[in-house]
């Protein structure tokens, strides 16, 4: 099951970093980016993680919140979170339950092998809880602020 744009989004509970756990509603009335990356620590997920750090302060003015979401464990993004002073939570996806319902794992290859992973995407969720943007096979570079620039144009 995967969401299409101006659907109302009806997501499973999961834990992220904080001792917190995610719950769509709990940010009614904000808008919420997810963006999915692959892997904790690896050179893009870093540049991207980054950049939506740099430019966190950007984002709470225009009522938003930004979660970063992959497969790792929380002892792995709570290290990733810490190292590089990410001001924002990630969450542990770690039985693929987000990354299902938005589509994002997809068939990979490294050296050769062949591998279900996470496409880097990033969605966004209006503070009535419906899809309203998603960007598929992201590039890091400037990606942040292609989504700011998005959600000051609304």
């Amino acid at each position: 099951m995967t969401f299409q744009i101006g659907d109302k989004i009806k997501l499973p509970q999961v834990e992220m970093t904080s001792d917190k756990v995610f719950a769509l509603a709990d940010y009614t009335g904000k808008y919420v980016v997810l963006y999915f990356y692959p892997k904790d620590s690896t050179p893009g997920c870093t540049i991207e993680s980054i950049g939506f750090s740099n430019h966190f302060k950007d984002f709470v003015q225009v009522n938003t919140v930004i979660l970063g979401v992959s497969k790792d464990g929380l002892s792995s993004h709570e290290k990733f979170k810490a190292k590089y002073h990410m001001p924002f939570e990630l969450i542990a996806d770690t039985e693929k339950a987000l990354c299902e319902v938005f589509g994002v794992l997809k068939e990979k290859s490294m050296f050769g092998k062949k591998y279900r992973g996470i496409e880097r995407s990033t969605f966004v969720i209006d503070p009535d809880g419906r899809l309203i943007k998603e960007w598929r096979k992201v590039k890091v570079s400037a990606h942040a602020e292609e989504v700011l620039e998005f959600i000051k144009s609304l």
